[in-house]
């Protein structure tokens, strides 16, 4: 990377000021933009374009465009050649010679990897510009007393059983109806859809281990729940997206039993190492057969058939909107066979085809980026470029014993530089269109509780504020934002609590009205929500950065400790958003003091 301020380097996204268009079809000529901020506009004589359409690198002279923010702004253009169309510039002038492109600026040579991408695939659909994800995990979320429990339960208010196996045996029986019946919540807080862990029959309370793909289990309802939830969220505007298994099964399905027994053609269905009684599962977990997808019948059942699964539950009455696809990543994939990006593809096609603005979500838990840009998953949970750098930066440094998806060393500490680089990586893997379509998330069901994370509330409320402001879709896990925790233990099967909707005490009531300010405060400002992302200002505690939007800029300052910042914007009106401290306009910047931790966000007018 080329030392210098940040908000002196040239800068490019794919976002509204740089790009005509995110969404572009075959065929069409995009223009693209280059920032070079007026700090470094005399150093700099030229500015070319390198595209690489059918793999032929080209070059091509830039012009200069006028001026935004004070800036110099040179355009040029992209004819989308190829599905993927990559491009990167080059700055020539007195300061050197430099690439830029998605991870920065830089001195030397660099490959292609980290090129901006123009993707002509069919973009997401519209309303992921909006929303805000609110994850249910069923069995804990509320039991509504209308269904007849087939099994023993626990007591609601019963303590969470985090030894395996019995963790994983243990009921409360929360419901569909139940779900249905705290719509208010969910609204009130912000949120836009839900994404419900699975519903389908298992002996596992988690349900990943699915006896059958036929039915919703009774225990939360029977299909009758699922059409009651769905058609009370969406009475209020609100979507539902359910969780498919595409990687393996339960040993209990139906399709197992059959294969087990040699019958034809689901013998076919699984990866076998010595049939009958040996056979590959996920993660070792012999109860978690795994899938073969070399079985066109598979396909056809479980993806793409007429009446396959994943076309059932997205047709009326049910009506899911869309799908959460568990263990994505490895699902398809085993040795010399990868259908993987076929399985997204073929439920991409479901989706036009039953559900045209469905969402496909691909759960990944570490570098998805050669399984974007390829026609088939819309987005991946952001694990890797999120939620491992803001627990690495903002966690409780004397903890021992966090769980973020059950890996076995601890996450370690770094700081704001440390994450800064592990974002940009990330960032760089994928378009600007899939990056701001990740899902971000604090904590889920595979992971400690959020507010066991930090050592302080005001770090609890720091990552709430990186959640609503860096660019992708928040993700919520039920009861996160009311500072859920469970005081005996941080493990991943301690976090799944039920809900204690009985018991307001509990609740922090402070912090629930806090995420709800950040949510709304996302949901009203462009530049949250569709603006670019530019580096501001880093430092061992604090993270500043921009969200440019043709409407006007947010500056966002992080900081996990009392700081005194000056950011380079000076002659553009301010106004402080949210968030701790003060926020004076100086001769040199904006001057951002605070004297704790915590998010500010200040609006900076788009003109001078």
């Amino acid at each position: 990377m080329v030392p210098g301020d940040d908000l002196a380097r040239p800068h490019h996204d794919g976002s509204a000021l740089y790009a005509a268009t995110d969404a572009p079809s075959l065929g069409d000529d995009v223009e693209v933009r280059l920032r070079v901020p007026a700090a470094t506009a005399a150093g700099v004589d030229e500015v070319w374009l390198r595209t690489t359409p059918d793999a032929e690198p080209h070059m091509a002279r830039l012009t200069r465009a006028g001026t935004d923010r004070g800036d110099d702004m040179w355009a040029g253009t992209v004819s989308v050649r190829n599905p993927v169309s990559g491009y990167r510039f080059l700055v020539t002038g007195a300061r050197g010679t430099t690439w830029v492109n998605q991870a920065g600026e830089f001195g030397h040579d660099v490959p292609d990897a980290a090129d901006h991408r123009l993707v002509a695939f069919p973009a997401p659909p519209a309303w992921l510009d909006d929303a805000v994800l609110y994850q249910v995990f069923p069995d804990r979320f509320a039991r509504s007393g209308r269904v007849d429990a087939d099994r023993e339960l626990a007591d609601w208010d019963d303590p969470v059983v985090t030894h395996y196996p019995a963790s994983m045996r243990q009921w409360y029986g929360g419901d569909l109806y139940g779900v249905a019946d705290h719509l208010d919540h969910v609204a009130a807080l912000g949120a836009t859809a839900i994404y419900l862990n699975p519903i389908f029959p298992a002996p596992e309370n988690h349900r990943y281990c699915a006896s059958s793909f036929d039915h919703v289990d009774a225990l939360l309802g029977g299909d009758d729940g699922l059409v009651a939830l769905t058609r009370a969220a969406h009475a209020r505007g609100i979507r539902v997206v359910g969780d498919l298994t595409a990687n393996h099964t339960g040993d209990g399905h139906d399709w197992f039993a059959a294969a087990r027994a040699g019958e034809h053609p689901e013998r076919d269905f699984y990866r076998w190492i010595d049939e009958p009684d040996s056979w590959e599962s996920w993660g070792g977990v012999g109860t978690l057969p795994r899938l073969d997808h070399a079985s066109a019948e598979l396909r056809q059942r479980l993806l793409t058939g007429p009446d396959s699964v994943a076309r059932r539950w997205l047709r009326d009455p049910v009506a899911l909107d869309g799908w959460r696809v568990d263990a994505a990543n490895i699902a398809g994939r085993g040795g010399a066979d990868d259908f993987t990006h076929q399985i997204a593809r073929d439920l991409r096609a479901v989706l036009a085809e039953e559900r045209p603005d469905g969402f496909l979500l691909a759960e990944h838990c570490h570098d998805a980026g050669g399984d974007l840009d390829s026609g088939g998953w819309h987005a991946t949970m952001d694990y890797a470029g999120f939620t491992r750098p803001v627990w690495q930066w903002l966690r409780d440094p004397v903890a021992d014993d966090l769980d973020l998806l059950d890996e076995p060393v601890q996450p370690p500490c770094r700081d704001g530089r440390a994450v800064r680089a592990t974002m940009d990586a990330f960032r760089a893997n994928a378009s600007w269109r899939a990056h701001r379509h990740r899902v971000h998330l604090l904590g889920s069901h595979d992971t400690s509780r959020w507010a066991q994370v930090p050592a302080t509330r005001d770090g609890v409320v720091t990552g709430f504020g990186l959640l609503c402001s860096l660019p992708g879709i928040p993700s919520i896990f039920a009861g996160d934002e009311l500072g859920l925790v469970n005081p005996g233990t941080r493990t991943r099967d301690g976090a799944r609590l039920p809900m204690p909707w009985s018991d307001g005490a509990s609740w922090d009531a402070d912090l629930l009205a806090t995420v709800t300010e950040l949510v709304a405060l996302r949901r009203r400002t462009p530049a949250l929500r569709l603006g670019g992302f530019r580096w501001a200002s880093t430092g061992a505690d604090h993270l500043a950065f921009l969200r440019e939007h043709p409407d006007g800029d947010v500056l966002v300052v992080a900081a996990r400790a009392g700081l005194d910042v000056v950011v380079p914007l000076g002659g553009r009106d301010t106004q402080h958003l949210f968030g701790p401290g003060t926020v004076t306009v100086e001769a040199d910047g904006v001057r951002v003091a605070t004297t704790h931790p915590g998010v500010t966000m200040v609006t900076v007018a788009a003109t001078q």
